[in-house]
């Protein structure tokens, strides 16, 4: 699907701009998603922070984060016919992470369009994996609304593209890595622990501590105590050889 909008779509008064460019939201919508909305507002609120205004992006994050699930499971579905469903599942976890969900936006432009209350945008929620893994998500969720189902399909794809394709084979989550190494050697199921967590509530900073037993223990940070705790069992894997 090409994603270039040719024609010209005449800015609303008081619609939101982008502060580094000018663009109105519904052109970057065009352009970007290739759907003209019907209805503005629901775009509007997924790229509005809690720290800007009550009517935020949290419940359109939600229904967004359901749409990507399905369209990515049907997706590997009919691209790998042939895995069985703990490996698709495994891909599927893999494509759906905050990070990535964050690095689609920031390839999206998502950030020119946030409207961040001044503490938030200081601090640089704009940066945020959290801010922006959710905010795409939301957006998602808007044009599940605005546009249906296969405008919603027709974005992810484009959005997501290669990122499907290029793993060769099924990705071993590193959590799941650990506990199957733990069960291999008769150790103890790991334990994660949060150590310490740090930072604003719209960018916190979660430090980690994985364990078995009194075998082994590594530390890690990330910006969600899920992703610390990935990194915290990658580092120990990388410890136990």
């Amino acid at each position: 699907m090409d994603l270039v909008h040719s024609g010209a779509v005449e800015p609303h008064r008081g619609r939101l701009l982008s502060a580094s460019s000018g663009e109105s939201l519904e052109r970057w919508i065009v352009r970007t998603f290739g759907h003209t909305p019907a209805d503005i507002a629901p775009f509007e609120r997924a790229l509005t922070h809690g720290s800007q205004a009550a009517a935020n992006y949290e419940r359109l994050e939600f229904l967004g984060d359901r749409v990507l699930g399905l369209t990515m499971a049907e997706w590997l579905f009919t691209l790998f016919p042939n895995e069985p469903e703990g490996a698709l599942s495994k891909r599927l976890n893999a494509l759906v992470t905050g990070a990535v969900c964050a690095d689609v936006a920031r390839g999206l432009g998502v950030a020119d369009h946030l409207k961040l209350g001044k503490q938030a945008r200081d601090d640089g929620a704009a940066g945020s994996d959290n801010v922006l893994g959710d905010v795409m998500e939301a957006l998602i969720g808007a044009l599940y609304l605005d546009g249906g189902m296969e405008v919603a399909r027709a974005a992810i794809r484009s959005g997501w593209g290669e990122r499907v394709k290029t793993q060769g084979s099924a990705p071993q989550h590193p959590k799941s890595a650990l506990q199957e190494w733990a069960a291999a050697h008769n150790r103890r199921t790991p334990a994660y622990d949060v150590v310490d967590r740090s930072g604003p509530h719209h960018a916190p900073r979660f430090t980690v501590k994985a364990s078995i037993g009194t075998l082994a223990e590594a530390t890690a940070e990330g910006s969600s105590k899920q992703e610390a705790e990935t990194a915290a069992a990658a580092a120990l894997l990388a410890k136990l050889g």
